[in-house]
């Protein structure tokens, strides 16, 4: 058994397997709105520039499927260790450094920014619940409550993919592999 395969196998990689595993079914899903918002694209200028016709519930279909993909992605792409990453410094460091530098930003910026972004969405996302709200366009999307709700949904699904790292991130310091 290589240490790769022992570190696998250990509890705490185990536990953080399974936190990361609902944001990347979700981050997952979310990815296929892409090819939602390829298509929506092309419909809308097909329609403009074919047929002289545009529909703002369709432009702002758009615009949903966007932030909802995003939104919803955005702790998957963390998991892949696939956000944009200055990394002048860090690339360079030893696994255990790197390992430090991880689990300093959870616990001292991402968690932090997390909590804020939930208790602050709270009363945002309740206020748009309470009148099912809407687009303030005439023939626009009716749901944007459910859009609005994606920000704590997002700020939860990052929390639980940042425990998962600074479990990793821990038992890399420890000295496991």
């Amino acid at each position: 058994m290589t240490d790769r395969d022992r570190a696998r196998d250990s509890a705490p990689e185990r536990w953080a397997a399974g936190l990361a595993a609902l944001p990347r079914l979700v981050g997952r899903c979310a990815a296929w709105l892409t090819i939602v918002m390829a298509l929506l694209c092309f419909g809308i200028v097909a329609l403009r520039y074919g047929w002289s016709l545009g529909w703002v519930a369709m432009q702002e279909a758009l615009v949903a499927a966007n932030a909802a993909m995003f939104m919803l992605a955005l702790a998957w792409v963390l998991g892949e260790d696939g956000h944009v990453r200055v990394d002048v410094f860090y690339r360079d460091w030893p696994p255990r450094r790197q390992a430090l530098v991880n689990l300093l930003g959870t616990v001292l910026l991402l968690w932090p920014v997390c909590g804020y972004l939930l208790i602050e969405s709270l009363d945002y996302v309740a206020a748009a619940w309470r009148v099912r709200e809407g687009s303030r366009e005439p023939g626009g999307l009716p749901g944007v409550f459910l859009i609005k709700t994606l920000i704590p949904v997002a700020a939860v699904l990052l929390s639980l993919q940042g425990l998962a790292l600074g479990l990793r991130s821990a038992v890399r310091l420890r000295g496991d592999r």
